[in-house]
């Protein structure tokens, strides 16, 4: 549930502005603790208390992590939201789902454009990742400037958009970066991160040889993996379909701003269930075990579109994220149970899932490229900051910042800052 605050000159900048689900809510959330909700966000009554002093509020793509929370929050910041096209987009809808269709001042921007938002000049700087568009942000002002990475990996066929181009990052090696804030999700993974053109060869030889039907648990933002499904489906003699309002959603955001490819159809859900066997490629939603998504129901065969028999196949193209693990279980013994087969990504000799974050390998190459003065890990538990520091410390950077969620970081010490920073801030602070 992404939140972050820059602040300087008296101003602040929000990058990000995310949900996150089902978790028990703790002292670092917006509600009471030991409750339960279906969406947490992160407390904002910081910002909110000084909304006049907040410029804008950046998005860096349109994953739920880092969008999610904006329409429930935005009417305690009332500030313009800067975006790229996609996002923008998917924003739209959200609003318009939510009755507050134009409310929220949106402005698009694109790729290495640069903004200023008060006294932040912020450039776009595009990276591959899981979704379409998302970019890092290059934060100047003139008390230094921040690298904040956002959500990345390096990915040479990433299927939808542009491959990954490492110069734009060499160059900031001469822009004085003071600090880079980076995504630590898979800093305990050595090596690198598998390419998302790569799941196009696993998927495709499951799919392939499966006699009944075929029905893929993925997740609904991930236009990647569903357009090389489309692809496998053309390839195969097979019709694509997608069960979930999301994934729908999300694919109609894709084509209305051109990453959705103008020769990959799709057939119309209600029609899926008059197919025979081996003509049906279904995509559902709740890999995660979701009681309420389309593969809980289709586990129980109570879903109105399709009902599926002994010997057609659920492939799992995803991870399990922490936390999900009985839940999937469930779903996974509940189609068992029926003789429906199932394939996990770890349970395939081929990937059939690609991770959207850097390994070990990918992490020092973008230390090498950037050369901060100070690496400040983010996302993912403690453990992978530490990692991430770590690597970040044999990367020669000479600094490491890694804290819990409510601290302050005073980057480029300044006395006026620092004072208003502990009178409004939230403690401990570390510079």
């Amino acid at each position: 549930m992404n939140m972050n605050l820059f602040g300087h000159h008296g101003q602040w900048l929000m990058v990000d502005c995310g949900v996150t689900f089902d978790e028990p809510l703790s002292a670092d959330s917006d509600g009471a603790m030991g409750q339960k909700h279906d969406v947490v966000c992160a407390d904002p009554s910081f910002i909110s208390r000084q909304k006049e002093h907040l410029a804008g509020i950046v998005i860096t793509h349109a994953h739920e992590d880092h969008i999610g929370a904006l329409p429930y929050l935005w009417r305690r910041f009332k500030c313009p939201v800067y975006t790229t096209a996609y996002t923008a987009e998917i924003l739209r809808r959200k609003l318009s789902s939510s009755n507050q269709g134009a409310a929220i001042p949106i402005i698009e921007v694109t790729t290495n454009e640069t903004i200023d938002i008060g006294p932040f000049s912020v450039q776009w700087m595009a990276v591959t990742h899981s979704i379409p568009e998302p970019h890092a942000l290059f934060i100047q002002t003139p008390a230094g400037n921040v690298f904040h990475t956002a959500d990345w990996k390096i990915d040479p066929k990433p299927v939808t958009g542009k491959p990954f181009n490492h110069n734009p990052f060499k160059l900031l090696r001469k822009q004085n970066v003071q600090a880079m804030v980076c995504d630590s999700t898979n800093a305990l993974r050595s090596g690198n991160s598998v390419s998302e053109g790569e799941c196009f060869v696993g998927l495709s030889e499951l799919i392939s040889h499966a006699s009944g039907r075929v029905v893929v648990g993925c997740f609904s933002s991930n236009i990647a993996r569903l357009i090389t499904l489309a692809q496998i489906a053309k390839q195969t003699g097979r019709y694509l379909s997608l069960l979930g309002r999301s994934l729908q959603n999300t694919v109609g955001a894709a084509k209305a701003t051109g990453h959705w490819p103008d020769d990959l159809p799709m057939v119309d859900p209600y029609h899926t269930g008059y197919l025979l066997p081996h003509e049906v490629l279904a995509v559902a939603t709740g890999s995660q075990g979701e009681p309420r998504a389309a593969l809980s129901n289709l586990a129980n065969d109570s879903y109105r579109l399709l009902s599926l028999d002994k010997g057609d196949l659920v492939i799992f193209s995803s991870i399990v994220i922490p936390g999900n693990e009985r839940s999937i279980e469930k779903l996974i013994s509940a189609f068992r149970a029926r003789n429906i087969r199932t394939i996990s990504a770890d349970e395939s000799a081929l990937p059939i899932h690609a991770s959207g974050h850097p390994c070990r390998d990918e992490l020092a190459l973008m230390y090498d490229w950037v050369r901060p003065q100070i690496a400040v890990p983010t996302h993912g538990e403690q453990e992978h900051m530490l990692a991430n520091a770590d690597i970040a410390l044999q990367r020669h950077v000479p600094k490491t910042l890694v804290g819990k969620n409510g601290d302050v970081f005073v980057l480029s010490p300044n006395p006026k800052l620092l004072k208003n920073a502990v009178k409004t801030g939230r403690i401990p602070l570390q510079q």
